[in-house]
């Protein structure tokens, strides 16, 4: 037997949950921007700078995007008799 059976799997992310870490994330981006040209004086120094912005920041990211979603993962048990009447109604 199955046991996930009398469950229904369900993501209720929406735009507007992450909506703020892709700003701050698109802020951070500038911030590492503004700091290459501001150290444009000698090249490497500002590919250096700006690498490491950007990379240092990817895992908090991730780590951002994935808990959010994982928050709206819901498994909403089913009884069993009313899903086969709502499939019945929808064939």
């Amino acid at each position: 037997m199955n046991p996930l059976q009398g469950y229904r799997f369900s993501c209720t992310l929406t735009f507007g949950d992450i909506y703020a870490q892709v700003i701050i994330w698109l802020i951070v981006i500038f911030i590492a921007l503004a700091s290459s040209v501001a150290l444009y004086q000698n090249p490497m120094y500002a590919f250096l700078t700006g690498g490491l912005i950007l990379v240092l920041s990817l895992p908090f990211l991730l780590f951002a995007f994935v808990t959010t979603l994982l928050n709206h993962i819901e498994l909403v048990p089913v009884d069993q008799k009313s899903e086969a009447s709502v499939e019945a109604r929808v064939s």
